[in-house]
């Protein structure tokens, strides 16, 4: 429990600094925000904001969960590791689409072919570490074979059809909390419950945890997780590096993460929802993620069916993701932040509801 506490107060305090240090050091060197033309028209005044400050969310973490886990005599894990991986890797694909958008002063970056196959790359070399290799005494690897909500049920899949499935919730989540980075402290807020959320899980988890010494624990009530107190120690590095950064990225945002940020975000999730066993409880905990995904989805089907029958394309939303919608009906970018977070934390209640009430049944 100190190296949880200890990593997400090293957190907070190396990207509330960091953060500052970075405004000056980006502000200087021209790596400014480019904006979408058809957003809102009040986001025009953020074009030249300071981009690229996912990179001190990527930084502050990695070094607070290093030092906090050194600190308290400990080795990283193999899941610690492999949280990394998808960490930094969906980091680097969004860093690889600032850094080109920023060059080019547009903002259009990767091609959307390139940022899959980075994503896929990341995705892939992650689903067969944790599913091949690094099994501990009792022989629980990193992730499991089988589709999870609290635990493990149904058949064990193929191996191909786990990576599938791997590749799909790194992609959709990393891509989810990419498109949900459209309004000033919206991801970084929201990011910062969900990681909270998954901190309580891992503690959770490795209370019960299957093979522990505990007399009256029984199979339907223990957990087979690997190393659960290790991604409680990171998600809570996550969750203080958000809260930090979200000092400066709250309306006015002095710093935009940038896809650097957000493709990471959404990449620790899949992983701390993928080594948890949560995969479908990931979807209510992270539910602004699936709507801010749904409603695109729904934009452009629609838009697309709704042009193939009349030959006039019309439009669900008025702008897609749909906190842009409500934007365009006039509310105030901070009224949209805060209601969004409310609409964040009732998921996150809910989902924490429903893994309590499973370990209760």
């Amino acid at each position: 429990m100190r190296a949880i506490v200890l990593s997400g107060a090293l957190a907070l305090v190396c990207t509330l600094l960091g953060t500052r240090l970075a405004i000056g050091w980006l502000t200087r060197r021209g790596f400014g925000q480019p904006i979408r033309d058809d957003g809102p028209t009040t986001h025009h005044v953020k074009r030249g904001t300071p981009t690229l400050g996912g990179v001190v969310i990527v930084l502050g973490s990695t070094a607070a969960y290093l030092m906090a886990t050194i600190l308290t005599g400990n080795l990283p894990s193999a899941s610690a590791w492999l949280l990394l991986l998808l960490f930094a890797g969906c980091g680097l694909v969004g860093f690889l689409d600032d850094f080109i958008k920023v060059y080019r002063q547009h903002n259009q970056g990767l091609r959307s072919s390139a940022k899959m196959a980075g994503q896929t790359v990341v995705a892939l070399g992650f689903g067969i570490l944790a599913t091949r290799f690094f099994a501990d005494d009792q022989g629980v690897r990193p992730a499991s074979q089988h589709i999870s909500t609290t635990q493990d049920w149904g058949i064990k899949l193929p191996l191909v059809v786990v990576l599938l499935v791997i590749w799909f919730i790194v992609t959709a989540t990393s891509n989810g909390a990419n498109l949900t980075d459209g309004a000033d402290g919206l991801l970084t807020g929201t990011s910062a419950m969900v990681f909270g959320a998954y901190t309580l899980i891992n503690i959770w988890q490795n209370n019960q945890q299957c093979g522990s010494s505990r007399p009256t624990l029984v199979a339907a009530q223990c957990y087979q997780v690997r190393d659960p107190l290790d991604l409680a120690v990171f998600a809570a590095a996550i969750t203080g590096a958000c809260v930090g950064f979200l000092w400066w990225n709250a309306k006015p945002a002095r710093i935009i993460m940038g896809d650097v940020g957000s493709l990471a975000i959404g990449g620790a999730l899949a992983g701390l929802a993928i080594m948890s066993r949560t995969e479908l409880l990931m979807a209510v905990i992270a539910g602004v993620f699936v709507l801010e995904t749904a409603s695109v989805l729904l934009q452009v089907g629609y838009f697309k069916l709704t042009k193939r029958v009349t030959g006039v394309g019309r439009r669900i939303f008025r702008i897609a993701p749909v906190h842009h919608h409500f934007e365009h009906l006039g509310w105030d970018e901070v009224n949209v932040v805060i209601r969004f977070w409310v609409i964040a934390g009732i998921f996150v209640v809910t989902g924490l509801g429903i893994f309590y009430t499973a370990w209760l049944n």
